[in-house]
């Protein structure tokens, strides 16, 4: 998990030159607007929106011969669980979130229970932490038996220089997600951005890490700790590169000039890609100034009109995209490879992922944040156990277990003894959906569950890094640091480190990033493949130093291969939001359900927490 457990899609961070890494001067978050009217508390968009709606803020209507959406009261259900709104739409739930997983104010105590938690990723880690403060008993079932954290996976120890590492999954937290940024304060993890933005190399960030902050729409202020005031982080340089049907380019001179790269597809599009993307998603803005119920009312249009919308029908039907302009913005965007996917997460991720947005790193890696979180429940946690069947009746759950042979990257691991068994009042299953697949289950879960742990769409998201003696793409008049390169390569992305460890010349570049179908075809190679000809699509941009500066030293992960998370992130298709997604929360008998998935923030560390924290309030409730 996009901070992504992995990132994702439709980023607009390609097409034009920021005004800094960093160009947001605000350090706390409010219910702002984001494309589709999402508020920044709850989808982790930064606290000013980048469009407007009309004066009218109503989003602009479907077709009417040709319906995109669904029925009026899951459109509701969904305008709620985007703005974590309460059901009464008075009560905000990431503001009573932050109280509870940050302040440590839980509700009154009940009934103890024993509850078995399936999954030690971000969720079953938190949800298990908040019980067990809340006085019941916990057991932390993880398939995985060489580490926990799920799709949080940091790279540590396998470099020719120990002092480096790399992410495996999520690499960014938005500083729009307070939970995730909260917790890693809590936990005593040093926070510090991460440049989604190219900077100068030895830049520094001036004044003190500002503290979270968030402001309710009900207009109360939640904060971990004063002061904050002063800090501003380097300006971004706009050197790193684009490349396209062989012209390269800085984002300074496409900015300057988009045409003679836009033309080159047959298209007169005389903006920057970002800029032609941002117009025409322009209509589909809710704006988060206004009172939160108009809000619900402008998400609910969203989704009743919209949500049977692929991104690509969307552009051509209703923003009348010719095929030249699809294909610009789609390949410098890098929004090709999911154009066939709904519209609604191109939304999210659009206003999400920006270079004028600001993002933290945890300087010892993302998983110093699920290590640090496991810490304390070494005694709890039963790994190499895969859940393979589950069965409750009205006295409790009992879940199976088998150990497995292999690595987790293995590609012959197998099922082994020992076979064990686990008992507990009630469960949370915190496992992606594409893995509960195998597990059987009685009796049967209801008809609407069963099709979303089914049909829920996985997609696939792979990476490759490689290990460089120096950071050569930091010297020269061209150099720069952090931020990243995209070109039509089959590498798609590649991003540079924002920091290096103090005395280390060498750095780990995440040399080809991609995903849907681009990540597929790389899932089909060997590792050592894999180094080849990410190394080869460097060498196209930087000559052959990238030869002599490698360390002969990579890591590679394909989520869709991974055999414990089966899929990076769920990245819905037309219709599923109002077909699968509200089945994905709901509770079976004693059995609960959290992750990632089933949030409206999939991929995002952010949504695994608020599904942490729901679901303990669930069961604690019982």
């Amino acid at each position: 998990m996009k901070n992504r457990l992995s990132s994702r899609f439709g980023l607009r961070e390609n097409g034009g030159l920021p005004e800094s890494a960093d160009s947001s001067e605000n350090t706390g978050l409010t219910r702002r607007a984001l494309v589709g009217g999402a508020a920044a508390v709850t989808l982790g968009l930064p606290a000013a929106a980048t469009f407007a709606l009309p004066a009218s803020d109503a989003v602009a209507a479907a077709p009417t011969d040709s319906p995109g959406g669904g029925d009026e009261a899951t459109s509701r259900e969904l305008a709620r669980e985007v703005l974590l709104v309460s059901a009464d739409e008075q009560s905000d739930l990431k503001l009573e979130y932050l109280k509870i997983l940050i302040d440590g104010r839980l509700p009154a105590p009940t009934a103890r229970k024993r509850v078995l938690v399936v999954g030690a990723g971000a969720a079953g880690l938190t949800a298990a932490r908040l019980l067990i403060a809340a006085g019941h008993d916990v057991v932390i079932l993880e398939a995985n038996g060489s580490r926990v954290g799920g799709r949080i996976k940091t790279f540590r120890g396998i470099f020719s220089d120990p002092r480096l590492h790399a992410e495996a999954g999520a690499m960014r937290l938005p500083d729009a997600h307070p939970l995730v940024l909260a917790l890693g304060d809590k936990l005593g993890l040093t926070r510090r951005l991460f440049y989604n933005a190219d900077v100068a190399p030895g830049a520094v960030s001036t004044g003190k890490i500002p503290p979270v902050t968030y402001t309710s729409f009900t207009g109360e202020t939640w904060t971990n700790g004063p002061g904050g005031t002063g800090f501003s982080a380097p300006p971004a340089t706009g050197l790193s590169l684009i490349t396209s049907n062989d012209l390269t380019r800085t984002r300074n001179a496409y900015a300057q000039n988009p045409s003679a790269l836009n033309s080159l597809f047959g298209t007169d599009l005389a903006t920057t890609t970002t800029a032609a993307a941002s117009a025409a998603f322009a209509p589909v803005v809710v704006s988060g100034t206004t009172p939160i119920a108009t809000q619900l009312d402008g998400w609910t249009q969203l989704f009743r009109d919209f949500d049977g919308y692929s991104t690509q029908r969307y552009l051509v039907e209703n923003q009348g995209w010719d095929t030249p302009r699809l294909q610009a913005v789609g390949t410098v965007e890098n929004l090709t490879s999911r154009l066939h996917y709904s519209l609604i997460p191109t939304l999210f991720d659009h206003a999400l992922i920006s270079p004028t947005n600001r993002y933290w790193e945890f300087e010892n890696g993302t998983a110093s944040l699920t290590d640090a979180l496991a810490a304390p429940l070494k005694g709890l946690i039963r790994t190499n156990r895969r859940m393979t069947k589950l069965i409750q009746d009205g006295q409790g759950v009992t879940i199976e277990t088998t150990a497995e042979s292999g690595s987790e990257d293995s590609c012959d691991g197998a099922p082994i003894g020992p076979v064990e068994t686990f008992h507990g009042d009630y469960a949370i299953i915190a496992v992606p959906f594409s893995a509960l697949r195998f597990c059987q289950i009685s009796p049967l879960m209801s008809y609407p569950k069963r099709r979303a742990v089914e049909e829920l769409h996985y997609d696939s998201a792979t990476k490759v890094l490689l290990e460089f003696k120096t950071r050569f793409w930091e010297r020269g008049p061209g150099g720069f640091t952090g931020g990243g390169n995209i070109s039509d390569y089959p590498s798609r992305f590649t991003y540079f480190p924002s920091h290096a460890p103090q005395g280390s010349r060498g750095g780990v570049v995440l040399a080809a990033y991609c995903w849907s179908d681009d990540a597929m075809r790389w899932d089909s190679l060997t590792p050592g493949e894999r180094y080849a000809l990410a190394l080869a699509d460097m060498a196209r941009i930087y000559g052959n130093q990238v030869y002599t500066e490698f360390t002969g030293i990579g890591a590679t992960q394909s989520w869709a291969r991974a055999r414990y998370a089966l899929g990076e992130a769920v990245v819905v298709t037309p219709g599923q939001l109002h077909e699968l997604h509200p089945a994905t929360r709901t509770v079976e008998g004693r059995v609960h359900f959290a992750g990632e998935h089933t949030s409206l923030k999939p991929a995002w560390i952010e949504g695994a927490l608020e599904s942490a924290v729901r679901t303990f309030l669930e069961v604690h409730a019982r």
